[in-house]
């Protein structure tokens, strides 16, 4: 391009995305997006933008990112948005505007394969474990001819296969300059490329570990950034609450053991009290889950140490983890990856030391799997601390995804993140959901705490999926009641029931757009991302609102906090939560200009509740069906199911 034009004017009929893609239709709203976002970045300012499905607004930063000239990191929510937006949507604008900016994708280290790591993990040779030794050679074979290091390439193995931490470094095992492969490190070379570019794609994760400074970003690439955007920001204040607390797993302590091993047999193979030791704190760590009782948990650390046997079990953990670190402080000089573990150690003795009592502003807590364990502590408020490190940034600033108002309003996101003041503007989907879609609210069913509630729902479903020529969608607030419903629709459905958990999510979001009619059920990750073109996905129901449960510890620590504030906890916090939690859910129905379908709502509060208003309210303009014949009759007017497109 010869000369500026606006990013508006790039997004317009006559632009040059509409010679350069086909398709291409200028949408108003996401041209408004796009000029505000321009001026934002001009004018250094924060902009909260809630845009609505169909407004693209993927298109609307990214274009006035690529034009302005500044240095720009667009964080996404997960590493499959990175990937979209790096590999797919920069190189097709990039194209279509005849611009070259510098750009770079940078992921969190775990996603990259460590050699060091890796030459490790080939030395243990028959000591490896044996199911390891297949998903090796594969990692090998794939390290012999990539040039990232990006453990996506390998798409054989899955995101969290088993070998994944033996072959990439975290900030806490990583030997930095003083690593035998360090010329050759993966994490090092994206980081310089993530330096010299002008646009960087990174995720939240990343974002805040490196803003809460647990070593996992860019040096000097925050400080040097003139723009930050922010995409699927809804997600951001439950991701800075893990970040800027402290954390101490089973699987920490595990690899501190483990790897104490590898590198005793690596570098000191005279010290075999070190292995010992190690072992020692194995043992200590299945005691210590042992103790903490059998089954699944989530829930505040105070009451479960008060309990019989738990300080036994603590002060063995404590005790285990003392004597390894003295061994490795002794150990340490005998190589770097002995004193990395020498460091690690120490960090561990003293994040252990945080659940000796209680710890102000902040909660503590627990969480318990089949075999493993973690121990958390969450500031109780995140605002402050994001405020006080965004200060650091002189930066303009945007926060967009298409669920961050409650009524019309942004005062909760605001407050949540501390933002003062931030320029508001939101953007309703483009898409004609008065035309093409309707909601439908049984009537007769019971109050959802009613043992009965869930069997209640699978009852009101069935007409509704039996007269659906399309595949439907259920999302539900909790596991059993998932599993509860599956069960019964399971033994009185004839077509296709797809459950969460009984394969990996992509196999069954694929599976389900592939039949056309299936039914799919999902629960909390599945209320989010979700994206079924067409008929294949024409009939969304949820079966209650999604208020978080009152026994998270961290909500149960937060609604008291607002409680001794004098606020009212369910008007502050819950209430918000959940509407944004369903906007997410309810988004999942229209996803093209096309689309068609229905919407079903079945907690009776939305019309029994007073704050039932405040739900309607916020979702988009549907017209409503009045009874269970309307809503069989919309369904079966969208036709015979015609093939599905993703």
């Amino acid at each position: 391009m010869t000369e500026q034009i606006s990013a508006a004017a790039v997004l317009g009929d006559t632009g040059p995305l509409a010679d350069a893609i086909e398709g291409f239709r200028a949408r108003l709203p996401q041209q408004q997006m796009a000029a505000a976002v321009e001026q934002a970045l001009a004018d250094g300012e924060t902009l909260v933008v809630e845009a609505g499905t169909g407004v693209g607004k993927t298109f609307a930063y990214l274009v006035p990112a690529l034009l302005s000239g500044r240095k720009v990191i667009v964080s996404t929510g997960t590493r499959n948005l990175q990937d979209q937006l790096f590999h797919k949507d920069l190189p097709l604008i990039c194209r279509s505007l005849g611009v070259s900016v510098r750009c770079a994708l940078l992921k969190g280290r775990s996603n990259y394969l460590c050699p060091h790591r890796l030459r490790l993990a080939a030395a243990e040779g028959p000591l490896l474990e044996a199911r390891l030794h297949a998903p090796l050679r594969l990692v090998e074979r794939w390290a012999a001819g990539t040039r990232t290091g990006d453990t996506a390439e390998l798409s054989q193995l899955a995101e969290d296969a088993e070998i994944w931490p033996r072959v990439t470094s975290t900030a806490d095992n990583c030997l930095g300059a003083e690593c035998p492969e360090y010329s050759g490190c993966f994490v090092l070379r994206a980081r310089r490329r993530a330096q010299e570019a002008d646009l960087v794609v990174i995720n939240h994760h990343l974002l805040f570990a490196d803003l809460a400074l647990k070593d996992e970003g860019f040096g000097e690439l925050l400080p040097s950034a003139e723009a930050f955007i922010l995409d699927e920001a809804h997600q951001l204040p439950e991701v800075a609450g893990s970040f800027f607390g402290v954390s101490l797993s089973a699987r920490q302590l595990l690899e501190l053991a483990r790897d104490t091993v590898s590198e005793q047999v690596n570098e000191a193979p005279d010290m075999p009290q070190l292995r010992a030791r190690a072992d020692g704190l194995g043992r200590a760590v299945k005691d210590f889950r042992l103790a903490m009782g059998e089954g699944m948990r989530r829930a505040p650390w105070p009451a479960l140490a008060a309990r019989a046997g738990m300080d036994e079990a603590l002060q063995g953990l404590r005790a285990a983890l003392q004597s390894l670190t003295e061994a490795l402080e002794v150990a340490a000089e005998r190589g770097k990856g002995l004193e990395g573990c020498a460091r690690r150690a120490l960090d561990q003795m003293q994040r252990l030391a945080l659940f000796d009592g209680p710890q102000a502003e902040a909660v503590q807590w627990y969480e318990t799997w089949t075999r493993t364990f973690s121990l958390h502590l969450t500031p109780l408020d995140v605002a402050g601390l994001f405020r006080q490190h965004r200060g650091a940034c002189d930066s303009a600033w945007v926060f967009t995804s298409a669920t961050l108002s409650v009524d019309g309003r942004f005062d909760h996101f605001n407050r949540r993140l501390g933002l003062e003041a931030p320029r508001g503007l939101q953007l309703d989907s483009p898409f004609d959901y008065a035309g093409n879609a309707r909601l439908y609210i049984p009537a007769g069913l019971p109050e959802p705490n009613d043992p009965r509630y869930t069997e209640a729902v699978a009852r009101a479903a069935l007409p509704v999926i039996e007269a659906n020529p399309g595949g439907t969608f259920m999302l539900f607030t909790s596991h059993k009641a998932l599993q509860a419903a599956a069960a019964w629709l399971s033994r009185h459905l004839d077509r296709p029931v797809l459950v969460q958990g009984t394969a990996p999510r992509q196999e069954l979001v694929a599976r389900f757009r592939e039949a056309g009619n299936a039914v799919l059920l999902g629960a909390q990750s599945f209320w989010e991302g979700v994206d079924v073109r067409g008929r294949a996905l024409s009939c969304v129901i949820i079966d209650r609102l999604p208020f978080a449960s009152p026994g998270d510890p961290v909500l149960e620590a937060r609604l008291e906090a607002v409680r001794r504030d004098g606020g009212s906890p369910f008007t502050v916090l819950q209430i918000p939560q959940a509407v944004i939690a369903l906007k997410q859910g309810v988004g999942r129905l229209i996803r093209d200009p096309e689309d068609k379908g229905l919407l079903v709502l079945c907690d009776p509060r939305l019309q029994t509740k007073s704050y039932g208003r405040i739900f309607l309210k916020s979702l988009p303009p549907v017209g409503r069906v009045k009874d269970l014949a309307e809503a069989r009759g919309f369904l079966q007017g969208l036709g015979e199911p015609s093939c599905p497109h993703a």
